[in-house]
């Protein structure tokens, strides 16, 4: 045993040699293999580019939580671990029979979602009210703009007035009428940048209304259209669009206190264009029936609880979900509508799949490769975020951005990102929990 012990150590210790004066170059790519690898219960994943001359083996050969399989097909540097039972384990990556590497296989509870591609309308209303752009107030003394003077910024949320919390555009109104009849200042509360200011704001008079104005645009609500990613029948989370939802005059994120998902139809595509991006034309469904709440507003999109189950009408049971990189670059297939409420299924190419080890958006190039979708829409359009992409019978993603001078092409982000942000914990092995 000891024997055995000194010779792997002499044999690290030589091929370190090697490997600093030239040889066995490939050797030094194993950094770039992970660390630990995690895979569903009931599952396969392909571990492949492995440098040239590292075996795999399983260390704990006698109590297993998976198995260690054939090489994939074409490609010698490669193994495929095939779970078994829920589990933490390793493989121990050698060289002529001398250890390297050490990767951790967590092997998690099966997990499936049901995929989305519903056209759906959006509703945000604001956290207080957002500050869009200032005015001049004419007064007696000349034009002035008393939300400028205060020093209160376009972008900025106006979430207190004097103390008390403001929700809508209406609570302000009350305020600076008695401020302005009394010649006394507001204590305007206001969130920048994630910090909390106080600003003195003094109403003014305008010369022609005789009413009281603070020189400020406002807005409370924003609405839109985009696509329904995921639905996880267990907990009735949700995730949708795959981007960030910005203010369309200050271009900054909505901070949302709530909102709603509705039912939308679509009317009509504006086809895109090299230069001019495409849009899909919808409305909301006459009835307005909430499907669902949102609570979140990130650069992965919108998150919430659905109130009520709804239908793609073809793939409604769950599917398995594919970690960053399970991503292959080749053919898959996005769900979304067109026309109407009907989702159908388009072919599309996977061109690049970044394994991302850390949230991060635009993990993926995919190109719309479908005659049709291309005829009717040029390739990716506006309403288009949040469809669906299925690979190998997994979902893997969703579209979340066109290239304005290739429509036919864009960015998509992974769903393990998108899961993460709904609330919903895929790494840990704990059983999911209805909201």
């Amino acid at each position: 045993m000891k024997n055995d012990y000194i010779r792997r150590i002499v044999g690290v210790i030589l091929l370190g040699c090697l490997v600093g004066v030239g040889f066995l170059e490939p050797i030094r790519d194993y950094v770039n293999l992970p660390s630990s690898i995690h895979v569903f219960q009931g599952q396969s994943k392909i571990i492949s580019h492995l440098p040239t001359g590292i075996k795999a083996e399983n260390q704990f050969k006698q109590n297993a939580v998976y198995s260690i399989g054939k090489a994939e097909k074409g490609k010698k540097n490669s193994f495929s671990i095939d779970a078994k039972e829920k589990g933490d384990s390793m493989v121990t990556l050698n060289v002529a029979g001398f250890p390297i590497k050490k990767v951790g296989v967590n092997v998690l509870p099966e997990f499936k979602v049901i995929p989305g591609g519903q056209s759906i309308g959006v509703k945000l209303n604001t956290l207080g009210v957002l500050v869009v752009g200032h005015h001049l107030v004419q007064t007696v003394n000349g034009h002035k703009s008393p939300g400028e003077l205060a020093d209160i910024q376009v972008g900025d949320i106006i979430t207190k007035i004097n103390g008390e919390a403001i929700e809508k555009m209406s609570d302000v109104a009350p305020f600076v009428k008695k401020a302005g009849e009394a010649g006394h200042s507001l204590d305007v509360t206001i969130i920048r940048n994630k910090k909390t200011f106080h600003k003195h704001l003094m109403p003014l008079k305008d010369k022609n209304d005789h009413s009281y104005r603070i020189g400020l645009y406002i807005r409370d609500s924003a609405q839109g259209i985009g696509t329904l990613t995921f639905y996880d029948p267990v907990s009735h989370k949700y995730g949708a669009l795959g981007h960030v939802i910005s203010d369309m005059d200050t271009k900054r994120p909505i901070v949302v206190n709530n909102g709603q998902i509705v039912k939308s139809t679509v009317t009509s595509i504006e086809k895109g264009s090299n230069g001019h991006p495409g849009e899909k034309l919808a409305r909301f469904s006459n009835d307005d029936r909430t499907l669902g709440t949102i609570f979140r507003n990130s650069q992965f999109g919108i998150f919430g609880n659905l109130q009520s189950k709804i239908s793609n009408g073809k793939w409604d049971e769950p599917l398995p979900i594919a970690f960053s990189e399970e991503v292959k670059e080749g053919p898959a297939k996005i769900l979304t509508v067109v026309d109407g409420s009907k989702v159908q299924a388009f072919n599309v190419e996977v061109v690049s799949s970044i394994p991302q080890k850390f949230p991060a958006t635009k993990g993926m190039v995919i190109k719309i490769t479908d005659p049709k979708l291309l005829r009717l829409t040029g390739g990716i359009v506006q309403g288009m975020s949040g469809s669906p992409i299925i690979q190998n019978g997994k979902l893997i993603g969703a579209v979340t951005h066109v290239f304005v001078n290739d429509p036919t092409s864009g960015y998509g982000v992974h769903i393990e990102w998108m899961l993460k942000e709904a609330g919903i914990d895929i790494y840990s092995g704990q059983k999911r929990k209805a909201s």
